[in-house]
């Protein structure tokens, strides 16, 4: 088998493990880029898997696609990102990271507690909200939101504000 500097969107799709249509998707969101050959078909550099391996483990973790695409708009086009880029781009998502999984831990940790919504639909909202006193502080969930003030994101990263 020899090694082509371009490869067709199937071939892509297999190498990746990402549908055809997803791959469509990045493209369509200016994550990924292709050329189209004189038959009007889809072709893509190498260095696409590796893109595409970085956005789909920074989707897993969260991370939205205007985030993804802002770090990929930063490699330099039709080359493979480099250890270096990936240490770089990784480095750059640290902070957020570090705040969603604050805000996860606090979700875990207060799931079964009153939000502060100023629902009173529950039994217990009537025992931890009594006369709707958080809806008095604003809309929205009320205890949540001071929570997050006072959580704690792990190893140094920023305080929700």
């Amino acid at each position: 088998m020899s090694v082509t500097a371009e490869l067709s969107v199937g071939q892509i799709a297999e190498r990746s493990g990402v549908a055809v249509s997803a791959l469509h998707f990045y493209e369509a969101k200016g994550l990924i880029h292709s050329l189209r050959t004189a038959g009007n078909q889809r072709r893509y550099g190498r260095d696409t898997l590796r893109r595409i391996a970085i956005i789909r483990v920074a989707q897993r973790v969260g991370m939205p696609l205007a985030t993804i695409r802002e770090a990929l708009d930063t490699l330099p086009d039709s080359r493979v990102p480099s250890r270096a880029d990936w240490a770089r781009l990784s480095a750059s998502w640290k902070d957020e990271l570090e705040q969603r999984i604050a805000n996860l831990s606090l979700m875990r940790d207060t799931l079964d507690q009153c939000i502060g919504c100023g629902c009173l639909s529950l039994d217990r909202c009537r025992l931890a909200n009594p006369d709707d006193t958080w809806g008095d502080q604003g809309a929205g969930a009320q205890r949540w939101a001071a929570a997050l003030k006072q959580a704690k994101p792990r190893r140094g990263a920023k305080k929700a504000e």
